[in-house]
C-alpha cells in the first residue's frame, strides 16, 4: 500500500470542535430565548400537557404505596379510637348501672326503714332501729350481728323483729354490736299463740329440706291445727310482748302411731334484710316500772 494513501486526519474523538467557554454561551443564550419564547408565546403547551396526559398513569401507580400506606396507618388509627371509645363506654356503661343498683338499694332500704318507723310507732314497748352488719359464719348456727349494743342500751334477751315479724333474740351483747339468735336456730325457742283458737304452744328453729323453719313442739295428733294459722307471740315469757306475728303454719303431719303431730311454720320475717327493730324486754319494762325513784 502507498504510504500516500492513508488518511493521516485525527480521528473523531481527538477532533476538537467549538471552545467550551462558546458552547456554555450557545446553550445559555438558547436556553434563555426558549424560555423567553415560552413565556410569552406558550408554544410547549401542547407539548406540555400531552406529556402530562402520558406520564398519568405512571404518578397515579408511584403514589399508591403510599397512599396504602396512609390507609393502612389511618385503618389502625381508627380501629385503636375504636377500641378505646368502646371501652369508655363500657365503663360509662357499668359506672351507670352501678349508680342505678345502688339508687335502687337505696330507695328499698329508705321504705324499709320508712316502714320500720311506722311499725316502730306503733309498737307501744320501747325500739331502736338497727342495721344488720353481717351473719356469723357459723354453719351450726343462725344468727347475724347488729350495730348497736351495750352504748345504745341494748341488753340481753332483747326481742328483735321487722315489718313483717319475730326475727329472733339477742343473745349476746358487746359493747358496740349485738349478736341475735334467729327464731329458726334449733338452741331457740319462742311461746305462741294460735291466733284462731288460741291454743298456746313453743317452737323451736329447724330445718326442712334445707330451708330454716319453726316446728311446734308437743302438739297432740288430735289438736285443732291447720295449715294458714297464724302464730303469733303469747307474752307468757316475759321477753316478747304479746302479738307480735311470728309464722304460719306450713306443713301438719300426723301419724297414728305418734301422739305428737309434727307442725311446721313459715316465718313471717326477711331473715336477710338488712334493718330490723330492737324491743326491750317487757320483764325489764315491768322491773323499771315498778321501781321509785
Amino acid at each position: 500500500m502507498a504510504l500516500a494513501s492513508i488518511d493521516r486526519s485525527p480521528p473523531p474523538f481527538f477532533r476538537v470542535g467549538f471552545a467550551p467557554l462558546t458552547k456554555l454561551i450557545f446553550f445559555s443564550a438558547l436556553s434563555v430565548l426558549l424560555m423567553f419564547g415560552d413565556k410569552q408565546l406558550q408554544y410547549t403547551q401542547p407539548l406540555r400537557a400531552g406529556l402530562s396526559t402520558l406520564i398519568l398513569p405512571v404518578q397515579w401507580l408511584v403514589l399508591q404505596p403510599g397512599h396504602a400506606a396512609s390507609a393502612i396507618g389511618d385503618y389502625f388509627q381508627s380501629l385503636d379510637q375504636a377500641q378505646k371509645n368502646l371501652q369508655a363506654v363500657q365503663v360509662k356503661a357499668l359506672n351507670q348501672s352501678l349508680r342505678a343498683q345502688q339508687v335502687e338499694q337505696l330507695l328499698i332500704e329508705n321504705q324499709s326503714l320508712r316502714q320500720l318507723a311506722g311499725l316502730q310507732s306503733t309498737v307501744a314497748t320501747p325500739s331502736q332501729v338497727a342495721e344488720v352488719l353481717f351473719d356469723v359464719p357459723d354453719p351450726y348456727n343462725q344468727r347475724i350481728v347488729i350495730n348497736k349494743g351495750q352504748s345504745k342500751d341494748v341488753v340481753l334477751g332483747s326481742p328483735v323483729m321487722d315489718i313483717g315479724g319475730v326475727v329472733g333474740q339477742v343473745t349476746r351483747v358487746y359493747p358496740l354490736t349485738a349478736e341475735v339468735t334467729l327464731l329458726t336456730d334449733r338452741d331457740q325457742s319462742i311461746p305462741v299463740l294460735n291466733s284462731r283458737t288460741g291454743a298456746r304452744n313453743i317452737t323451736s328453729g329447724d330445718i326442712v329440706a334445707g330451708v330454716p323453719v319453726i316446728e311446734l313442739k308437743f302438739v297432740p295428733a288430735s289438736a285443732d291445727v291447720k295449715e294458714g294459722d297464724l302464730l303469733t307471740t303469747s307474752g307468757i315469757d316475759g321477753v316478747y310482748p304479746a302479738g307480735l306475728q311470728v309464722a304460719r303454719i306450713s306443713h301438719i303431719e300426723r301419724r297414728v302411731d305418734i301422739s305428737f303431730a309434727r307442725i311446721h311454720a313459715t316465718p313471717l320475717a326477711d331473715m336477710k334484710g338488712r334493718h330490723v327493730l330492737v324491743l326491750k324486754p317487757t320483764g325489764t319494762q315491768n322491773n323499771s316500772k315498778g321501781k321509785t325513784p
